[in-house]
């Protein structure tokens, strides 16, 4: 899996379409998507559209895609694969994630609530229940590797003990506000890559795009803020995923330099801790708007 990957949670249908195709132009190859962002179609359309006009070839590319909540249960798991499959216009995927770790009411509805507006969970099904059904995927062999998004290190301690195949990649929120120390370590020791979204905050602020350390050390290496942010976050030893919406800040965000080690600990060493995105507590992505 490269280091560098781009993210396609974006709204709009055709956005997703443009942006794709500019990432891939950029440089990415590396790229997340999923079920619950309701946009895999037009993701597969970019990637066709690009072996056309860029030579890519399906080789080249490490593409993931997730289980959503609401296909938990270990009969629906193999069927949820298979839609993925048909929308993105895939014969195989590279990687394929438990988006979270909570299992929803099964259904058509991806964002079950009762008349309180209270999510409805499938109690019946645990996590160890779809990791099975994952483990069958791999064995089909159109599926290369499993792994877990948005869990915890206890949680993930649950199914590496009890995996017949073990996790290859854990995709959680991590960046200098929250560095996922402990989980890191966890996983380095167990041979699993840690994939960090929102590396730059999710844009949002204040964040550490605009922490002062970051700051300065951007002003003396000449970078952006962006820039030293996914640097920091490669040279400590994680992958990433970065969403860019034009072309220029593909560009940015693919050309990742690096930066001195006493930079990357003096990052380390920032003492703010914010967690933008509560999908963890409640298996409610904080990216996505309720009932989209």
């Amino acid at each position: 899996m490269p280091p560098i990957g781009f993210g396609t949670l974006i709204p709009d249908p055709a956005e997703t379409k443009r942006a794709t195709k500019d990432a891939l132009e950029a440089g990415f190859r590396t790229f997340d998507c999923a079920e619950r962002y309701r946009n895999e179609t037009e993701v597969g359309e970019a990637f066709i559209e690009a072996r056309e006009s860029f030579g890519i070839k399906r080789e080249e590319l490490f593409v993931m895609t997730k289980l959503w909540n609401t296909n938990h249960r270990p009969e629906r798991v193999a069927p949820a694969f298979g839609g993925s499959l048909k929308r993105l216009q895939l014969d195989y995927l590279d990687l394929y994630l438990i988006h979270t770790p909570f299992a929803f009411q099964p259904g058509d509805n991806q964002d079950p609530r009762d008349e309180k507006d209270e999510v409805i969970y499938d109690k019946e099904t645990t996590l160890l229940d779809t990791w099975k059904a994952m483990e069958q995927l791999v064995d089909g062999g159109r599926c290369r590797a499993i792994g877990l998004g948005d869990v915890d290190l206890e949680k993930l301690k649950v199914i590496y003990e009890g995996a017949r195949i073990k996790p290859s990649v854990v995709q959680v929120e991590a960046h200098p506000y929250l560095p996922e120390n402990e989980l890191l370590e966890y996983c380095k020791a167990k041979g699993i890559a840690l994939l960090a979204f929102a590396p730059l905050g999710h844009g949002i602020k204040p964040g550490p795009l605009e922490d002062p350390v970051v700051l300065e050390i951007a002003q003396q290496v000449g970078k952006t803020p962006a820039q030293v942010l996914l640097a920091w976050a490669i040279q400590r030893g994680t992958a990433l995923l970065t969403t860019a919406k034009t072309p220029a800040r593909a560009r940015e965000n693919f050309n990742v330099p690096e930066i001195p080690q006493e930079a990357v600990e003096a990052i380390s060493n920032i003492q703010t801790r914010q967690r933008f995105n509560t999908v963890v507590k409640t298996g409610v992505p904080g990216f996505i708007a309720k009932g989209s």
